[in-house]
């Protein structure tokens, strides 16, 4: 199965991540990681949706979630042509011997401490999925406490945007 990554553009109201989840669950189709924030116009909120399945089931939930009327417009997102980054947190156990291998590997991945005690740490890596997973399984000899990740974020590359594209 392939993973998909939609971004969408809808009204900023109340009620409208419930109702595009719930399309989500009563079709059975599960949602990998969803992110909302508001955009450069507050009546308008972005949407990026990521999930795998095959092409039959992304060209019905692009279909559906198209029916909605709280969609402004949507688009897939090609790896190819966009860029995306996703923000964690990641609670370690610190000690006296691990401290220094710990540090090492935030450096490494440029992450940043944002949080310190002598027995934990609280460290905050942002880039693609695939280095935030590296990430985690590098830290986790050290003994994780606890993570919390944000969720894709993405753009398409270039100077156009999702409106743009989508009134052609």
């Amino acid at each position: 199965m392939d993973r998909h990554v939609l971004s969408v553009f809808v009204r900023n109201q109340y009620g409208v991540l419930a109702r595009i989840s719930s399309m989500f669950r009563r079709r059975g189709f599960n949602i990998d990681s969803l992110t909302v924030g508001e955009t450069e116009n507050p009546e308008y909120s972005r949407m990026t949706v990521t999930f795998n399945g095959d092409d039959a089931v992304k060209n019905q939930i692009v279909r559906q979630l198209a029916k909605m009327p709280d969609v402004e417009c949507l688009t897939e997102l090609e790896r190819a042509e966009s860029v995306s980054r996703e923000l964690v947190l990641v609670k370690i156990k610190n000690s006296k011997e691990s401290r220094q291998d710990i540090m090492s590997v935030v450096d490494i991945f440029r992450a940043k401490v944002v949080d310190y005690s002598t027995e934990a740490m609280i460290v905050e890596i942002t880039g693609e999925s695939s280095k935030i997973d590296a990430f985690v399984d590098l830290v986790a000899e050290f003994g994780i406490i606890e993570v919390c990740r944000t969720g894709m974020v993405a753009l398409k590359r270039g100077n156009g945007s999702i409106l743009n594209e989508n009134d052609k």
